[in-house]
């Protein structure tokens, strides 16, 4: 449902993809958190978290219950699925269905934070992995039901990036809280992240040399065209294969000088994980299981789709998006607002843009 890598340029700063697939569309909102807002997070039964922002982000958020038309969206009612801040640390939300379970929901006396909020809570509050990873030792995380999810307990795991090219994975698998360093700076889905880095070892073989020429017996055989390095590469969207062409694409493809042309690189890499409607379709009686968002059901055959993709230049702090309605991304500067002085949020659909028409221009 979501492949996440990092890429390095031929300088070493480091940029992100990332995907994300569902089979519907959400109404998905792009945010403005500023540095010095205050936040909470309020777990049931337990004391509340609550901080104020020292950095401001941009993220794609959703809101945590069904929106009415009657209640404007606030910074504590959206939660974030992919951001980043003014330092260059970014957050990304992954589905995790082996989440279920409860990572020592607490007496009434323990100060708990929901999972559901640790974006906004990592992102306004640290600079680096190693930071986030100290706070988190000591941090009581909550597994809480999702309302928009019709109840199902927070599904996720989350990886966070920095601008030095630090990366770790929390993960909760049935509620027993990991948190993993990531030393190919890749994620998707299940099985767990620890079982995704053993599987590496069965693709050893891997490279990006073209083997095209080889002799059996007399018989010289050659290709008739480039490419053959990739024949050994799993061909699947399961989460598996996905992680497997990540780390290899995110290894081998060529490192970039300029950071323009690094972005640029990335937009190529995310190409390969992007999924249209009906390439694989789930029908009842044979697919898989897909998240239903209250009062998103859909009647139609369930066929995930990339509903949108990511892209953050760490080192520069610029966050590009495009949604499954076109081809081209939509640039925000992040560290240009820094001085924005409250919370604002825009649905994604207005502000992503469409295909260019130049037709006038040789008019």
């Amino acid at each position: 449902m979501c492949t996440s890598l990092l890429y390095f340029d031929a300088q070493n700063r480091a940029y992100l993809g990332r995907t994300l697939e569902l089979s519907i569309d959400l109404p998905y909102q792009v945010s403005v958190f500023p540095a010095g807002l205050a936040m909470a997070s309020v777990v049931e039964g337990c004391k509340p978290v609550t901080w104020t922002s020292s950095h401001h982000f941009v993220a794609v958020t959703m809101p945590s219950a069904v929106p009415r038309e009657d209640t404007p969206f606030t910074s504590e009612g959206l939660k974030v699925l992919e951001g980043l801040n003014g330092a260059g640390l970014t957050f990304s939300v992954q589905s995790y269905p082996q989440a279920a379970g409860e990572d020592g929901i607490p007496d009434g006396e323990t100060v708990a934070l929901s999972a559901a909020d640790l974006g906004a809570w990592v992102l306004g509050q640290f600079e680096t992995v190693e930071e986030v990873k100290a706070a988190i030792v000591s941090q009581p995380v909550a597994l809480e039901r999702v309302p928009i999810l019709g109840g199902l307990r927070m599904p996720f795991h989350f990886a966070v990036h920095d601008a030095r090219g630090k990366s770790i994975v929390i993960e909760f698998h049935h509620g027993a809280r990991t948190v993993y360093d990531n030393p190919v700076g890749v994620m998707t889905n299940a099985p767990q992240f620890s079982w995704h880095l053993t599987n590496l070892n069965n693709y050893t073989f891997l490279d990006n040399i073209d083997r095209s020429k080889a002799n059996f017996g007399s018989y010289a055989a050659q290709q008739s065209g480039a490419g053959i390095a990739k024949a050994g590469l799993p061909a699947s969207d399961t989460s598996v294969d996905r992680f497997v062409r990540a780390a290899f694409y995110a290894e081998f493809a060529e490192k970039q000088a300029e950071p323009d042309r690094a972005v640029q690189m990335v937009a190529h890499i995310m190409n390969n994980f992007d999924r249209p409607r009906g390439i694989a379709v789930d029908y009842p009686d044979q697919g898989s299981s897909h998240l239903q968002v209250q009062g998103q059901v859909s009647e139609e055959i369930a066929t995930e789709f990339t509903t949108w993709t990511s892209l953050s230049d760490l080192d520069r702090k610029l966050f590009f998006l495009r949604d499954s309605g076109g081809m081209n991304y939509t640039r925000l500067d992040v560290g240009a607002l820094a001085q924005t002085p409250e919370f604002r949020s825009r649905p994604m659909a207005q502000m992503l843009a469409g295909m260019k028409d130049v037709t006038a221009s040789f008019a």
